[in-house]
């Protein structure tokens, strides 16, 4: 692979230039991967193409879109060993979890065909007043057009699923741009989306640096900008102009473990341990505060500890890993040194800690000062925090004490503390019963303050790719 040029996708084609982007295997740190760089000409090529096929993407039969939905769900399947192999170069994926990324990436695909026959829309009846009688209105749902979709590294296959699939369900051409650090995936769902009945131009993927990628940001014939990633995103908010733009820029998420919870206890600690280390931490509902009632709290921290202990790190192709390398040695370096930090204001290492090179252990911390980034930002590592609370209220309000707010977990058996969770907590979703790490594809997924503004989700999503367009019938005789 390393010797080759992967082509990316300009207007449904595959394409080259003299630019090349060196993708590394996480694990190994050798280039895997020479991909052809867009050059400037390509991407305003890619931006006109969308911009011409705004038309006939719009008026693409539902029928046919499903078709292609259920297309690309069918040739995920098919190559998913291939698919799995490039999560576990490109991001370092343990292999259990990057086939359960390319499992979910089959069934966005899937769900999004139900929604591309599902349209939305409301018949209003008007004549509430003399002067509107025989008047009925209609409101249907209309594309906005040209998408402008960004992608982070953490989830190469099934966060781009998320908004390549609801752009196709929509009927918006789109500009698809993965990570630089994982584009592989992208690249191969590109062959995939290439060999299906879209129309031309309906979409491109483009590999690009950041710093590259400004027209896909700044056009102005790019109707939506959706962006997955860093607080970066509230930046490109203020260069977008006049369109629509949704983000998704993270989390720092709590979950709760009530005091009426002591005989759940082997149920939930491993829904604890996953939801807080899967993926090496590196998603942004992964567990970062797990508070927890005082008559529960030594109990469950010994045994977090020790199923912790348990967990093997190591080379991401392997069965038995647990823990694959972080992205880069930058990430792993700022996690440790955020480790340190609340290690010399006052917090203990119960687990973890140290690491080499992108290699981050599965870290347990208690007595943290909520002035440490470790509680205050998103670590984006296998990082947990515990913490002891008394009242109810307690949680709630630590849950709150966060500039982000995207889902939060609450284990209890009390309505009252469900009811009151609901209504107090901060947070885009609030999950019963399971930490804040899970997620249905299908389910309306965003946040609130600094993690960010909109919501995916196929349905979600779909509404936000589209406008409400009112027809008005009006009786001529009234």
């Amino acid at each position: 692979m390393a010797d080759e040029r992967v082509p990316f996708f300009l207007a449904n084609r595959p394409a080259t230039s003299q630019g090349i982007l060196e993708v590394r295997d996480k694990f190994k740190g050798t280039v895997a991967a020479r991909v052809a760089l867009p050059d400037p000409a390509a991407i305003e090529r890619a931006i006109a193409a969308a911009h011409e096929a705004e038309r006939t993407m719009r008026t693409l039969p539902a029928d046919l879109r499903r078709s292609i939905l259920h297309h690309c769900a069918r040739e995920i399947e098919k190559r998913c060993e291939r698919f799995v192999h490039l999560l576990t170069v490109e991001a370092g994926k343990p292999l259990k979890d990057a086939r359960l990324e390319v499992e979910r990436a089959r069934e966005t695909f899937t769900v999004a065909a139900s929604e591309a026959v599902s349209p939305e829309g409301r018949v209003l009846d008007l004549a509430y007043a003399p002067r509107s009688r025989g008047t009925l209105g209609l409101v249907r749902r209309v594309p906005l057009g040209t998408a402008s979709l960004i992608t982070p590294f953490n989830f190469p296959l099934n966060l781009v699923a998320h908004k390549v699939a609801p752009a196709i369900a929509a009927g918006c051409p789109f500009l698809l741009k993965p990570s630089e650090k994982t584009p592989l995936a992208a690249l191969l769902l590109g062959e995939i989306l290439a060999a299906a009945d879209l129309p031309p131009g309906a979409f491109s993927v483009l590999p690009l640096p950041g710093e590259r990628s400004a027209p896909l940001v700044t056009d102005e014939r790019i109707r939506l900008l959706s962006f997955t990633g860093g607080q970066t995103g509230w930046e490109l908010r203020t260069r977008a102009g006049r369109k629509k733009v949704l983000l998704e820029l993270g989390g720092n998420a709590a979950c709760i473990v009530d005091g009426d919870q002591g005989r759940k206890l082997p149920a939930i600690l491993p829904k604890l341990v996953s939801g807080s280390f899967a993926q090496s931490g590196q998603s942004c509902i992964s567990i970062q505060r797990i508070l927890v009632h005082v008559s529960l709290y030594e109990a469950v921290r010994d045994s977090l500890v020790a199923a912790t202990r348990r967990l093997r790190m190591g080379d991401p192709g392997e069965e038995t890993t647990d823990l694959g390398p972080l992205i880069d040695t930058a990430a792993a370096e700022r996690v440790r040194a955020w480790i340190e930090e609340a290690r010399a204001g006052g917090a203990q290492i119960l687990c973890g800690g140290g690491g080499d090179g992108a290699f981050v252990p599965a870290t347990v911390l208690e007595n943290v000062p909520r002035s440490a980034r470790v509680w205050r930002e998103e670590v984006f590592g296998p990082v947990v925090v515990l913490e002891p609370f008394t009242t109810f209220d307690q949680a709630l309000a630590a849950v709150n004490d966060s500039d982000y707010g995207l889902q939060a977990g609450v284990f209890t058996d009390s309505l009252r503390h469900v009811e009151e969770a609901w209504s107090e907590l901060e947070v885009g979703g609030i999950v019963i019963g399971h930490t804040p790490s899970f997620r249905v594809d299908a389910m309306p997924y965003g946040g609130v303050k600094r993690s960010g503004v909109g919501r995916e989700g196929l349905r979600s999503a779909v509404e936000e790719m589209t406008e409400p367009r009112l027809l008005v019938i009006h009786d001529e005789e009234n």
